[in-house]
């Protein structure tokens, strides 16, 4: 196994290492860093994000620079909902502000399955935007990963 072209856990996966992958996975987009997320799927790893379809890890790294530059001060929970072998189901939920100042919670589900070697293959991504004032905010962790202790989705009654 080529340990450069690998991310632990592997399937078949067990409830533990679904949630692993799940916060692995929470944790790198949550740094924001695309060059490194795209290296989690796949070379030729194949998505549908809301209306896009993305192919390849290039086309990702292009997308989530792109992202990243307008959803700005984003902060992202995401949870486990299902798993079975190599395939993960999770929703999830992330604030972010537009460069005007409107916050917005988005909502989401998530259907992933990965390779034998833990890459994500395929990603597709169902999301809805939700306009929030600041005060209703519950995010409140410093840019980078949510710390451990901080609530999850189903503690927020998100």
């Amino acid at each position: 196994m080529n340990l450069l072209e690998s991310r632990p856990p592997f399937p078949p996966f067990t409830r533990e290492t679904a949630i692993q992958k799940v916060r692995a996975a929470e944790d790198g987009w949550n740094n924001r860093n695309p060059q490194k997320v795209a290296l989690a799927y796949t070379s030729d790893s194949q998505w549908r994000n809301r209306d896009q379809f993305i192919n390849g890890r290039d086309q990702i790294e292009r997308f989530l620079a792109a992202k990243w530059t307008n959803e700005l001060e984003y902060r992202l929970i995401k949870e486990l909902w299902a798993f079975e072998v190599n395939r993960i189901a999770v929703r999830f939920a992330y604030e972010w502000r537009n460069e005007q100042g409107q916050w917005f919670r988005s909502y989401g589900n998530e259907n992933w399955e990965f390779d034998e070697q833990g890459l994500m293959q395929k990603r597709y991504a169902s999301i809805n935007d939700l306009a929030i004032a600041e005060s209703d905010r519950k995010f409140f962790w410093p840019q980078g990963p949510r710390p451990a202790d901080h609530q999850s989705l189903s503690d927020l009654g998100l």
